[in-house]
């Protein structure tokens, strides 16, 4: 079974409620009807009700909750609930009613906050920013993080490295490839630290998190490398359970003799799952070349460090994208 309906099989078991706010969007109509069909999770679109039924003929929304923002029951009571959390920002409750009707982000929101659903999955129209802004404002980080950053899901066929389910090999975690520019020390080890939590949910594996950087220990020297180094020395020093070393190269990281031959006394090198790139840049660079080069399939970009999950797409998903990553939201719940 692949990874995919793996992910599939545990989200239908665990009965979830995901709110797809963009129901403008025709994608995210098929998408909720795919949903449907195949029992991922309960579904609520928002937006016009007329609009959404005129504009899904052939499919079957029909156990979809829709919500119309300018005509919900439980506006008034959910304008209150924002205006108190947004308070020390001067929002009345005028101004809070006034968002949750004109923006499906912020409903979306509220409802997740307010248990009415138990995630969000949205960025197919509207950009990152302003999935994440609602997100933070009125989800925050969850307890002990100290910043939202995002991962990619890798299943590179025909590779025996990695870890996946069941004994099986070529799934990987690679962090952060969407969101922080240019981590700190500290932000890098929060971001593995994360990253190792969303491996273990997903894929039911021990996370063995690598580091990555230019370098394997201390075989070159520059400021970049030192900033993975202090990294590890946090991350470590935070969380000493975590199967976790650095600095490694990549090929140090992932190919067990490499790793036995430039850091033999690391239980993670060779053997790393959970893949930290030191920027963005490489990050980001790094999931496109395994994507493209590698034909590997690439799940996300995965949001991790919200209290509630809150999923943001690209803005040139496919329908089969949207359903994706609905079910690794479910899951991640």
């Amino acid at each position: 079974m692949s990874f995919l309906e793996t992910i599939k099989d545990r989200a239908r078991a665990a009965k979830k409620t995901i709110v797809l706010p963009e129901s403008g969007d025709i994608r995210t109509l098929k998408a909720a009807d795919a949903i449907l069909k195949e029992g991922i999770s309960k579904v609520i679109l928002i937006g016009n009700v007329k609009e959404i039924k005129a504009a899904s003929t052939g499919l079957d929304l029909s156990k979809a909750e829709c919500i119309d923002p300018g005509d919900y029951s439980k506006t008034n009571e959910l304008s209150e609930k924002l205006a108190e959390l947004r308070k020390s920002k001067g929002m009345t409750q005028k101004e809070a009613e006034e968002l949750l009707k004109t923006d499906p982000l912020y409903l979306g929101c509220m409802l997740v906050k307010e248990n009415l659903a138990d995630g969000m999955v949205a960025g197919a129209v509207y950009s990152t920013a302003n999935v994440l802004r609602p997100s933070l404002q009125i989800l925050k980080t969850a307890p002990g993080i100290k910043l939202v950053s995002s991962f990619f899901i890798m299943v590179v066929p025909d590779c025996d490295l990695g870890s996946g389910a069941d004994g099986s090999k070529g799934v990987f975690l690679f962090s952060d490839c969407g969101l922080v520019q240019n981590p700190t020390a500290d932000e890098l080890a929060a971001i593995a630290q994360s990253s190792a939590e969303s491996f273990r949910k997903l894929v039911n594996e021990e996370p063995k998190v690598a580091m990555l950087s230019h370098s394997t220990k201390g075989s070159a020297k520059h400021p970049d490398v030192d900033k993975v180094v202090e990294a590890v020395r946090i991350a470590k020093e935070s969380a000493p359970h975590l199967m976790l070393d650095g600095e490694l190269q990549l090929d140090a990281a992932i190919v067990p003799e490499i790793g036995k031959q430039k850091a033999p006394d690391s239980t993670v090198a060779g053997h790393a799952n959970v893949l930290i790139f030191p920027d963005l840049d490489s990050g980001n660079i790094g999931y496109k070349l395994v994507q493209r080069m590698a034909k590997a399939d690439a799940y996300g970009p995965i949001t991790q460090g919200i209290s509630k999950p809150v999923n943001d797409l690209s803005r040139g998903c496919s329908v089969d994208d949207i359903v994706g990553v609905t079910a690794i939201t479910a899951v991640l719940v």
